[in-house]
């Protein structure tokens, strides 16, 4: 499956989008043609504890949407899209003006014990994560993280998604500007306290212990965790 990442981030950090201007986005997203899943990320409404708060607080609005194929995900992108209209804010005022950046990536699933949220679930939260690059070895790189980190990420309690995604080449024809970081990651909880929960435990100890054997990588990590939303194609 591909994921195409879209991040509105507002450098001086004081924007936050309106609900009416995030309908309008979900709207146009469910228009998509081919998509068969997007996901729509806000801040939280109030921070939480978790080990990478120096981060900041992220962005402003962020998307990932699915596609079945590279083919389907490209022809999404073309000039003129849905997506090329949402690249330059589809007349939002809560999205124009914003650096926006996108990139198209493989995406990896891994299972988790329960992916289902409990009944009456309303604010799920994704822990969003991005390694720029560039790793020495990118085989390397990608070899030791798949093999190891996810089978660590599985213990964290109550996680509901880890998602790894991987770099591809791609063409589109957006007006945002195309990043290449090496990998992104996403772990899906029920709410912004179950994540706060779940890396306060001693899990991130065995994460860290796993960082530290990392083939040499440079850039660095961020992390974010987001409100998110889920919005399901138009028929």
């Amino acid at each position: 499956m591909i994921s195409l990442f879209m991040t509105f981030s507002d450098p001086a950090g004081e924007r936050r989008v309106r609900s009416d201007d995030l309908d309008a986005a979900a709207a146009l997203v469910g228009s998509t043609p081919d998509m068969t899943e997007g996901l729509l990320f806000t801040p939280l409404e109030q921070s939480v504890d978790h080990p990478y708060k120096a981060d900041g607080s992220g962005p402003v609005f962020a998307l990932q949407l699915r596609f079945p194929n590279l083919f389907a995900c490209e022809a999404a992108m073309d000039r003129g899209s849905i997506l090329a209209k949402l690249a330059t804010g589809a007349g939002l005022s809560g999205l124009t003006g914003l650096d926006v950046t996108h990139q198209v990536m493989l995406t990896r699933a891994f299972p988790v014990n329960v992916a289902e949220h409990p009944a009456g679930t309303t604010t799920p939260c994704s822990y969003l994560v991005h390694y720029p690059g560039p790793a020495e070895d990118m085989n390397a790189w990608n070899l030791h993280y798949l093999e190891h980190h996810p089978s660590i990420m599985r213990t964290f309690p109550n996680v509901r998604q880890i998602e790894i995604y991987t770099r591809i080449d791609w063409v589109d024809r957006l007006p945002s500007q195309r990043v290449e970081h090496m990998q992104r990651n996403k772990l899906v909880f029920d709410s912004p306290q179950a994540l706060a929960h779940a890396l306060g435990s001693d899990v991130i100890k065995r994460m860290r212990a796993d960082f530290v054997q990392f083939p040499p990588f440079a850039g660095g990590n961020k992390h974010f965790p987001m409100l998110t939303r889920t919005v399901r194609p138009k028929s």
